[in-house]
């Protein structure tokens, strides 16, 4: 078997030849006698089942099974030639070229590879900043709100009717046509008027009601409403107005600070402010570096280095990037691609150039994180999903196995190696 190989670049080499029609019927052969000898077919003897028997059973799949072992061969025989390492090879070969001519078959694959380059870099290329400083204001309004979140709620001492940005306690229970529906009942709920905890029209019809006030509020649940039995569903709350709370006020000091810093030995109210100082200009910092930091230094990362790209990953990212653009088409938009292959090549072109930057700025991150030693693993990982989660309101196992299941875990840790990388070559570990 000749395999002609003919080397793009540095990444991709394209494999040419052409599969003679006698190597394919001769492996369709040695296979349909191997068949031969395992097939259980009536009539024959187990494992004497004569070979033109097998191929008139199984004739087509035997050629195809036939077909798919000389080209692994031929590109297999081809790679060795080019000096390529199975390990080296990035994803799938790719068919350039398959053609049937008589019984013969004309090949062209492409095998791309992982580039090659010296991750050295200069400082130059970091773009400049200054450390966010937390304003004063911005600390004692941080403190004040602290302090609210610990400053428990009191009866009032004067009756009244209920107003908005109240606190009440109420009793009530919910029935759905005269019939009381499950987590629909609560006794001594605490509930601010104008939070927006509960479904829409029911907080502003509680504005109003007086003491042991006995109340039926109408409301309609979200279409969009969890349970199926209640979503879109008009249904009847009888609610008790027990007593209107009001909040105490709470003094900063080291026994509040003691209370916000549970299990911090000796917490004072200067380490309290120290720690909310560092919250509000870590915060800053983040969204600096998110926004202005984090795009420059991929910009200039990706015109510091220059390396042929594995094609068949710029084709991935490509696909990638239309498709995003689809998920923002209208009907009408994604209709006039249809059918109009110009269209698509016209589109594929356009993202071309954001794909290879893409493509190129992951094989930078990857080879610079091995080069400054920077590493994530799967517990940091599955700690910063569980972090997020659960300042979101979501189940965390029930997060990180829709990550898994969706195999989201390897661009997670991709993205945190990324970061801790360019945080350690800004210095902000240090900041």
């Amino acid at each position: 078997m000749k395999v002609t190989v003919n080397k793009v670049n540095e990444a991709n080499v394209l494999l040419s030849g052409t599969l003679d029609g006698s190597a394919i019927e001769a492996q369709i052969n040695t296979m349909a006698a191997q068949a031969g000898k395992e097939l259980k077919v009536d009539g024959f003897r187990k494992g004497k089942v004569p070979a033109h028997v097998v191929k008139k059973l199984h004739g087509e799949k035997l050629a195809q099974d036939a077909e798919g072992e000389i080209i692994n061969t031929f590109i297999a025989q081809g790679m060795k030639e080019a000096g390529i390492e199975a390990s080296d090879m990035l994803g799938q070969p790719t068919f350039q070229k398959y053609e049937k001519k008589d019984k013969n078959i004309e090949l062209e694959v492409e095998v791309s590879t992982r580039p090659i380059f010296d991750a050295v870099w200069d400082k130059k290329i970091l773009p400049t900043f200054k450390k966010p400083k937390a304003k004063q204001k911005e600390i004692d309004d941080k403190l004040q709100e602290l302090a609210s979140g610990k400053a428990p709620f009191e009866k009032i001492k004067r009756k009244r009717a209920a107003k908005d940005g109240d606190m009440v306690l109420i009793d009530f229970e919910g029935f759905k046509d005269g019939v009381a529906f499950d987590g629909g009942k609560a006794e001594k709920f605490n509930l601010k008027i104008g939070s927006g905890q509960f479904i829409p029209g029911f907080e502003e019809q509680i504005i109003g009601m007086k003491y042991e006030e006995e109340k039926t509020i109408a409301v309609t649940f979200p279409e969009t409403y969890q349970s199926e039995d209640l979503a879109g569903k008009d249904v009847e709350f009888k609610v008790t107005l027990i007593e209107i709370q009001m909040q105490t006020e709470v003094e900063l000091n080291d026994e509040l600070a003691q209370q916000i810093l549970q299990g911090e030995e000796n917490a004072t109210l200067e380490m309290l402010t120290d720690r909310v100082r560092t919250q509000i200009e870590s915060g800053e910092m983040s969204k600096v570096y998110n926004e202005d930091l984090k795009p420059k230094l991929v910009e200039a990362l990706v015109k510091t280095f220059d390396f042929a790209l594995p094609n068949n990953i710029v084709s991935q990212e490509i696909d990638a990037k239309i498709n995003a653009k689809a998920q923002e088409m209208s009907e009408e938009e994604l209709s006039g691609f249809k059918d109009n292959p110009e269209k698509v090549d016209a589109l594929r072109e356009e993202v071309k150039e954001d794909a290879k930057d893409s493509v190129r700025a992951t094989f930078i991150v990857d080879a610079l994180a091995k080069a400054e030693g920077v590493t994530v693993d799967d517990q940091e990982v599955s700690q910063a999903i569980h972090y997020e989660a659960m300042m979101s309101g979501q189940d965390p196992k029930e997060v990180i196995k829709y990550y898994q299941e969706n195999n989201l875990l390897p661009a997670v840790k991709m993205g945190m190696i990324e970061d801790k990388l360019f945080g350690k070559m800004l210095g902000l570990e240090n900041k």
